[in-house]
């Protein structure tokens, strides 16, 4: 049971870390040149797993196996990126940004899941909506 919630760990331990990362960016640094770092880096840890991982396959098998997904992740990850160092140099709360920014996906996803995916939601999940939508409503009340 425990397993099961590794990845979940990891994706917001990884989280975290993005965020203070992100909001610790200089503010005097060209955001393009930041990311182009990130990436560098970022690639070159990926392509040293992608070596250890491909079980003998090699390499032209395993990028033979791709679809255009991958390289529509690379843009919308950009977006993602470019906006979170905006937002933080806009001033954003890193308490609040990332919150606002989750609600919302979340919202848009369960959407998308029903609509596309045919997904049921539940009666539980959507009072978890109406709850995060007052949320966001107290959040952004001044």
């Amino acid at each position: 049971m425990f397993l099961q919630f590794l990845p979940l760990i990891l994706v917001v331990c990884s989280n975290v870390c993005y965020h203070i990362f992100s909001k610790s960016t200089s503010a005097d640094a060209n955001p393009f040149a930041s990311l182009f770092v990130t990436y560098t880096v970022a690639a070159c840890i990926t392509f040293l797993f992608l070596l250890f991982t491909t079980q003998g396959k090699g390499l032209p098998h395993t990028f033979s196996q791709l679809n255009r997904s991958s390289f529509l992740l690379g843009i919308a990850i950009i977006g993602l990126e470019f906006g979170y160092l905006q937002a933080y140099r806009m001033g954003w709360d890193i308490s609040i940004c990332s919150l606002l920014a989750n609600i919302t996906l979340g919202i848009i996803l369960l959407l998308i899941g029903i609509l596309f995916y045919r997904e049921q939601i539940t009666k539980q999940q959507l009072f978890g909506v109406i709850f995060c939508l007052i949320g966001i409503f107290f959040i952004n009340r001044k």
